[in-house]
């Protein structure tokens, strides 16, 4: 009855479902693992959003970035920023989607250490091979209060370039700003302004905005779709099966009622079918009619056969 499933189309088929089972469970753990870790992000965001600001040196090191559980902590700085050193971070969007640039100051701290500061977004100019209009850090010392951000590198998916006009980088990196002649010892990792005291006059780069530490994304929806296809494949499976053993055995039934038919021999000229002369069917046929008729008459007779006798 199943023999069919031997053939090489059907071993292909059922050897394929039977790969596509595990390999769609695991998508779909992959998609679990993912909703997982964004929802770990989240409650460590807003965590340390949450959590009260502490002096920068107690949580950045010179020559060591972030760690992750101490990512978007709030941290206070004072120092006086130093804005001959400046530099401008290509490709960043603002609060509307529109491509602008970041503004790193390094900010000097009174023990002779440097930290990173992102000051905000200012847009692009027409020209992008200049640098752009950047309004002046607050002079003097100040105290900076922001977010705790570990350094950019190509392995946080923003691609590097070389080449760049002068003072425009593409990454925020400690090590990079040291590299290129920043004096004294620089933390790792930056700070992203939130606020400043005192306030600054006049215009200031547009403020980055809080990470968004709400939303979960469709990872779970993901993986659960997966799931379902994999309970799918087996189903599927079953219903082609099924569906090839009913057409197969309609067309052996068909094929057996055609062989088992006898056709009609023609008939002859002058012949019934069944080799029967016409004349002779017509005679059979006719044969009750006339004794019936006889039969009627046989009565009428009678009385005058007994006048004759007597």
């Amino acid at each position: 009855m199943y023999r069919f499933l031997l053939s090489r189309q059907w071993v292909i088929v059922t050897l394929v479902a039977v790969l596509l089972i595990p390999v769609m469970i695991q998508l779909g753990f992959w998609q679990f693992h993912r909703h997982e870790d964004r929802v770990a992000r989240n409650d460590l965001v807003a965590r340390n959003l949450k959590a009260e600001p502490v002096p920068v040196d107690r949580l950045m090191r010179e020559g060591r970035t972030v760690p992750r559980e101490d990512t978007w902590r709030t941290v206070t700085a004072t120092g006086a920023y130093e804005p001959e050193r400046e530099v401008v971070v290509r490709q960043r969007l603002g609060a509307d989607d529109k491509q602008g640039y970041f503004v790193v100051t390094p900010l000097r701290l009174a023990d002779g250490s440097a930290v990173l500061v992102n000051r905000g977004w200012v847009p692009a100019g027409a020209d992008l091979t200049t640098f752009p209009e950047v309004p002046p850090p607050p002079a003097g010392e100040v105290t900076v209060t922001g977010r705790l951000r570990p350094d950019e590198t190509t392995g946080s998916g923003i691609r590097d370039k070389a080449g760049l006009p002068d003072r425009q980088v593409m990454l925020i990196n400690s090590a990079d700003e040291a590299a290129d002649g920043l004096p004294g010892p620089v933390l790792g990792g930056f700070v992203e302004l939130v606020g400043t005291s005192p306030k600054a006059a006049g215009k200031q780069p547009e403020p980055v905005s809080e990470p968004d530490h709400s939303s979960i994304g469709v990872h779970i929806a993901y993986a659960i779709q997966w799931w379902i296809f994999a309970a799918a494949v087996p189903f599927g499976w079953w219903v082609l099966v099924r569906r090839e053993r009913r057409d197969r055995e309609a067309a052996a039934a068909k094929a057996a009622g055609e062989e088992n038919a006898v056709p009609a021999e023609p008939a002859e000229d002058g012949e019934a079918p069944g080799g029967t002369p016409a004349g002779e069917a017509g005679k059979t046929a006719d044969a009750p009619a006339r004794r019936a008729a006889d039969d009627d008459r046989a009565p009428s007779l009678a009385p005058a056969e007994q006048m004759a006798a007597d």
